[in-house]
């Protein structure tokens, strides 16, 4: 089911349209996705804890980004394919996966990204 959240980073407020996982797409997530028909996923959690994640079986990068309960980014971090071992600093009760692909470039451009390494640009 798609769910419409707004993220806070700075000062900025940005809109997102993402799945929201149940239990079987929590342990799936972005895996054996295709990079330009994944979707951004959001996992959310019953209460604030350290969320670990891998990137077995994706092959593109993504953008994680953990949430407060206020929805305030506490941490991002760009997740390479196959990545054994992905955390963040504080505990969140919210994970949002972005595929980093041209369909998301403009919430990526909100975000603090090198997105010319992975092939998008404005021009894309």
């Amino acid at each position: 089911m798609k769910k419409k959240i707004i993220i806070h980073y700075k000062k900025k407020k940005i809109k997102i349209i993402a799945e929201d996982c149940n239990l079987l797409m929590k342990f799936v997530g972005l895996m054996f996705s295709l990079r330009e028909k994944a979707e951004i996923l959001l996992f959310s959690f019953k209460k604030e804890q350290k969320i670990r994640i891998h990137s077995f079986y994706v092959f593109y990068p993504f953008v994680a980004v953990w949430l407060d309960e206020k929805n305030k980014v506490i941490d991002l971090k760009i997740v390479k394919p196959f990545t054994l071992y992905v955390s963040h600093k504080n505990k969140a009760d919210k994970l949002i996966e972005i595929p980093i692909n041209k369909k998301y470039y403009d919430i990526l451009a909100l975000l603090p990204l090198n997105l010319t390494r992975f092939g998008l640009n404005e021009a894309s």
